[in-house]
């Protein structure tokens, strides 16, 4: 009696993704739900219309492209660390949310 080889399959893996460098900029300070706008104190960064954010908390983590950025009701491009802008969210945001750039 000859007894059979079982094969053995060998499955190769993929190699690693690299990870995206999240550098956080900010915190969400308030949530404004009638018009899904969040308020965002730049604490560490500056943020640039049409840049990718991260915007990760508790029950939160979705990522979007900053399509409306304001400060004080007015549209602008570009805001620099320490400021407060509005800003356009695709999701509910909680206070304390912590903002990256990705």
């Amino acid at each position: 009696m000859v007894k059979k080889k079982k094969k053995v399959s060998r499955i190769k893996k993929a190699a690693p993704k690299a990870k995206k460098v999240l550098k956080e900029i900010g915190k969400i300070t308030h949530y404004f739900p009638m018009v899904k706008a969040g308020v965002v104190k730049l604490t560490k960064g500056a943020l640039v219309l049409g840049e990718t954010i991260h915007i990760k908390g508790h029950t939160t983590d979705f990522k979007q492209k900053v399509t409306s950025l304001q400060l004080d009701r007015l549209p602008i491009q570009k805001a620099a660390k320490g400021q407060e802008v509005g800003i356009s969210v695709k999701a509910r945001v909680r206070q304390n949310d912590q903002v990256y750039k990705v």
